[in-house]
């Protein structure tokens, strides 16, 4: 496990650790939101299909959040 502070200090890094779960590794890539892009849509279908409903927070405290819930699990 890895602490938030080491996660993102590992972006600095040209490839991620390749001790990091497939979750925290899109993380790392920042492939995980259609929201950064805009298309709100297609965010909530993908919400919806998680069973989630898209947070009214931004976009660094829900990565966060996401590194936090994913780096807990694996």
């Amino acid at each position: 496990m890895t602490s938030i502070d080491s996660f993102k200090d590992s972006i600095k890094n040209n490839t991620p650790d390749p001790s990091y779960s497939p979750m925290l590794t899109s993380l790392w890539y920042d492939a995980y939101l259609h929201r950064k892009e805009g298309d709100l849509w297609n965010a909530d279908y993908w919400y919806a299909k998680a069973k989630k409903t898209r947070p009214n927070i931004s976009l660094e405290e829900e990565w966060e959040s996401l590194v936090e819930a994913f780096n807990a699990k694996y």
